[in-house]
């Protein structure tokens, strides 16, 4: 892949050799962490990579799939990794357990609203009101973000967290265990579920969102080792301008993108992926988002998130809320602003 992309940038140079780019100083390479799979979700990585903006930064950084916000909030913390995508929940517990300064903190907020949903059968007696899962068997798999942030969906539903039994089984199953009818529904992130619409008819599922319930929850975030913030700071401030420019370019356009998550991933079909990120960009620009911008955050949710994590996991020490994040390399409000 490398070597690919190496002659990628060599044919472009060529192409350009009417304005050619002269450099001083090399390109500074950074190794990026996802916390998945490459898919729609995350095409604005993809969108600035070939389309050079990270290089225009004088950036060359890498990408490589994950699993789980976990795993990579623990590659960007020993430093196997200069930044990561990761959710803020995890970040929280992750730095409650973890004395002295932060490792690692959030830089640009992805999404404004975790896309946390559990989707059921209506045919099973789930509608879109929460209290209809009492009972229910829900498919989730054994260390997932949306099962793990039931309790403080439950609490704001007005219902037990023990109303749902749960069937533990792996995110490839989901879909099959729901279609077979073995449970009555699952927890997906909601961009997620598109493999499922593609084989029911959506109009036969109830789709309920955490959001809808009242738990503001920030979800995944683009994470930077302290490290690369006090060594590299114009490398963290270019990696998201590029970034930022590229999720405009996205929201504006979501199917000419997907074209650029394809040539990074040969397999994704581009008008299903195009469709991924619609769903996606429902929880990435909303009001909030058109108040302060993209990539910000409300510091009072962000306190409230804190001490909600803090008293459903039982942490030992609450985390300090000022020291999640650092917003001070995001690119000034009005590149971070949607056109209406």
């Amino acid at each position: 892949m490398q070597r690919r992309h190496f002659l990628q940038f060599g044919t472009a140079s060529v192409a350009g050799l009417a304005a050619p780019v002269l450099r001083a100083q090399p390109l500074t390479k950074l190794k990026f962490t996802l916390d998945f799979r490459i898919s729609g979700q995350v095409a604005p990585f993809f969108v600035a990579l070939y389309k050079g903006y990270y290089e225009a930064e004088g950036l060359e950084p890498s990408f490589d799939v994950g699993s789980g916000s976990v795993a990579a909030i623990t590659r960007v913390a020993s430093g196997a990794y200069d930044m990561g995508f990761g959710d803020i929940s995890a970040l929280i517990e992750f730095n409650a357990s973890q004395p002295g300064a932060p490792l690692l903190q959030a830089v640009y907020q992805y999404y404004n609203r975790a896309p946390f949903v559990i989707i059921g059968r209506k045919d099973r007696g789930i509608t879109q009101d929460f209290k209809s899962l009492q009972g229910k068997r829900i498919a989730a798999a054994a260390v997932e973000s949306t099962r793990r942030a039931w309790p403080m969906a439950a609490r704001h539903a007005g219902m037990k967290a023990e109303a749902i039994e749960w069937v533990t089984t792996d995110f490839s199953q989901r879909d099959n265990v729901i279609i077979r009818g073995d449970v009555d529904g699952a927890t997906y992130f909601h961009d997620s579920a598109l493999s499922l619409f593609q084989r029911i008819d959506p109009a036969q599922l109830s789709v309920l969102s955490y959001a809808e319930a009242g738990l503001n929850l920030y979800g995944n975030a683009i994470l930077a080792s302290t490290k690369l913030m006090a060594d590299k700071p114009q490398a963290v401030r270019g990696f998201l301008k590029a970034t930022n420019r590229a999720l405009l370019e996205c929201l504006a356009d979501p199917v000419a993108a997907m074209q650029h998550v394809k040539r990074r991933e040969p397999m994704v079909d581009e008008k299903v992926e195009a469709e991924r990120f619609r769903i996606t960009a429902g929880y990435v620009a909303n009001a909030d988002t058109r108040s302060h911008g993209l990539g910000d955050v409300r510091p009072e949710l962000v306190r409230q998130q804190v001490a909600e994590v803090s008293q459903t996991f039982a942490l030992k020490q609450v985390p300090n809320a000022d020291a999640l994040y650092n917003l001070s390399f995001l690119p000034p409000k009005a590149e971070r602003t949607m056109k209406a």
